[in-house]
């Protein structure tokens, strides 16, 4: 991950540090200034002006202490000065090669742990659609990597704990780095139609069984992207045109799925297929304990051949491959899915 509490605290302690060797610096320049104004009765610009060249080593000789005591001072604060001044160039020193350190360490752990997911989902570009794609699945608990290049929602992103790639979407060697080949699913967010028809067409290029949702900001694109690979695309205008229509002329309907999407029912839909090895495969759907004990709602039934058969009677029968449409509770429905994936009742 970009941030992780180790890095925060040693990036704070370097922090700390520069602004104390700072805090010495500007100390012992104000020390000399008060040293030179009281013994050689310089005016103070003039003492800010020896104190600093004496901690610079500049030294450029047009004012020079003239009594015994100025030139004892000047022998004591040129030895502190100098001591300060190395200090706090070693500090600030110190403090850049850390960072860049942390920095190339965090960024090659992050590579290496890149390299080992398997079935994780892509999101390109975190802009508006995509902000909230994360957060739906930061949610649902799913394994996914987002690739952005605005350093403004990458530390927005890390501070939720999300797996940032600060690549560019569109390029080849970006994708390949956030493990498009061993992927589940990819979503191109990106706010501009011919960057996700570029990375639709590279994506399906590099994995044939990606599965690619597209946004499509004009209507038009919609075909582009479907032509250039993708599965689905989603116009956000269009859902949101269909949204205020719902909201217009059946409102009741429209508070009924908005209180789906933010949860207040504790509601949810699933898509579960149906494993050759689950109990399900081969009853009808009146003989198992979908709605006896899960008490949970099948809305459809997809088979293997693509025929789908809405709100199915009791006497349907699930098929090994069905893909079961679900409502029901989040604790039913994950019940339900290890069910259908072979576990015991």
């Amino acid at each position: 991950m970009i941030a992780k509490p180790t890095v925060r605290y040693s990036l704070t302690e370097n922090n700390r540090r520069l602004l104390i060797a700072l805090v010495a610096v500007a100390v012992a320049i104000a020390f000399g200034a008060v040293g030179f104004h009281a013994i050689e009765g310089w005016s103070v610009l003039d003492s800010l002006y020896v104190s600093a060249q004496t901690v610079t080593t500049v030294g450029y000789g047009d004012l020079t202490p003239a009594t015994r005591n100025g030139r004892i001072f000047s022998t004591v604060f040129m030895l502190g000065g100098v001591g300060v001044v190395l200090y706090a160039l070693t500090t600030m020193v110190q403090a850049i090669v850390q960072s860049e350190l942390l920095a190339t360490l965090g960024q090659r752990r992050q590579i290496r742990k890149m390299s080992k997911l398997r079935n994780h989902f892509i999101i390109c570009g975190a802009g508006r659609v995509g902000s909230h794609l994360v957060r739906g699945l930061l949610g649902g608990n799913e394994s996914f990597i987002v690739l952005e290049t605005d350093p403004r929602r990458v530390a927005e992103l890390s501070e939720l704990g999300v797996v940032v790639l600060v690549r560019d979407a569109t390029l080849e060697e970006s994708l390949r780095e956030a493990g498009v080949e061993h992927a589940r699913g990819l979503a191109a967010c990106l706010p501009d139609d011919a960057d996700n028809v570029y990375v639709v067409l590279t994506a399906r290029d590099l994995n044939s069984r990606l599965h690619i949702v597209a946004r499509a900001v004009e209507e038009q694109a919609e075909a582009k992207l479907i032509r250039a690979g993708a599965n689905r695309v989603v116009a956000p205008t269009i859902i949101g045109g269909h949204r205020m229509a719902m909201a217009l002329t059946k409102p009741a309907v429209d508070d009924f799925l908005g209180s789906i999407t933010a949860n207040q029912l504790d509601l949810a839909f699933e898509q579960l297929e149906v494993s050759p090895a689950s109990a399900l495969a081969g009853q009808r759907l009146r003989d198992t304990t979908i709605r006896s004990e899960l008490d949970i709602v099948v809305v459809s039934i997809r088979r293997t051949d693509g025929k789908i058969l809405f709100n199915p009677s009791g006497d349907a029968t699930v098929e090994s491959g069905d893909i079961l449409i679900a409502i029901g509770h989040a604790e039913s429905l994950m019940k339900l899915t290890a069910l259908a994936q072979g576990a015991r009742a």
